[in-house]
């Protein structure tokens, strides 16, 4: 599964789900209200901008903010928003391409980093945050924690969510810390027919991400449980990272 062929136009059409899930308010102010104090005055760069979920609220906040994204149709939406003198985007992969300027902030939001995967992208795309960033700049990873706890012993799959009209469940390749991600969507007429939608990922552990941002020369800075700074511990699901380059002497 190529990102260019998950992420099409049907995907981007249906993405926004405006007032529920995560554009749910509880869900994303309190990760705008953080992102837009760790940028303080500087510009932030979002990796991976889709169709705008958390950059248009930040740049609404009067934060300068630029994206990357990889998938046209996802752009194609965010334009129905904001116009590009708004917020302008670099079409190209979060691990290499290049936006102009410098920041104090670049940030990746809800397990977006898992779409690159092989352990060497992700790497690159720290080191590709690292490039962008002034002296003291942040880089912002959130990411779930994976439940392999919850994968039986010699089975491949869990069920994560059941609720009326929608299933997820993930399949998992230990070998390669590879998880796909399988989403049955129900009309709720009755129906027998289901729509599935379906991602690969890569999933890291908390302390392999961490040697990935020392590779890139960052230092972690702070781990929460979430965007509104609950504790994180063992039992934590998910978790909001805070990678700083150092300050110049």
């Amino acid at each position: 599964m190529e990102q260019e062929n998950i992420w099409d136009a049907e995907t981007a059409q249906r993405y926004d789900t405006p007032g529920s899930g995560m554009f749910a308010p509880e869900v994303l102010e309190p990760a705008v209200d953080r992102l837009a104090r760790l940028a303080g005055q500087g510009a932030a760069l979002e990796f991976a901008i889709g169709t705008g979920r958390v950059a248009v609220p930040l740049a609404e906040r009067g934060v300068a903010v630029t994206g990357i994204e990889l998938s046209l149709p996802m752009v194609e939406r965010l334009r129905t928003k904001v116009d590009e003198a708004t917020i302008p985007v670099i079409i190209g992969d979060m691990a290499t391409a290049v936006a102009p300027g410098e920041y104090s902030l670049v940030y990746l939001v809800y397990n977006t980093i898992s779409n690159l995967l092989t352990q060497a992208e992700q790497v690159a795309c720290f080191r590709n945050a690292a490039r962008h960033l002034v002296p003291g700049g942040r880089f912002v990873v959130e990411l779930w924690v994976p439940e392999l706890r919850r994968l039986p012993p010699g089975q491949t799959a869990t069920v994560w969510c059941s609720e009326p009209g929608y299933i997820g469940l993930d399949t998992y390749d230990t070998l390669r810390q590879h998880v796909v991600s399988h989403h049955f969507r129900f009309d709720g007429d009755g129906a027998e027919e289901a729509q599935l939608f379906r991602s690969p990922h890569r999933y890291v552990w908390p302390a392999e991400l961490d040697l990935m941002a020392q590779l890139a020369g960052f230092e972690l800075e702070a781990r929460h449980a979430d965007w509104a700074g609950a504790e994180f511990t063992a039992e934590s699901r998910s978790h909001v990272s805070v990678y700083r380059i150092p300050p110049s002497p």
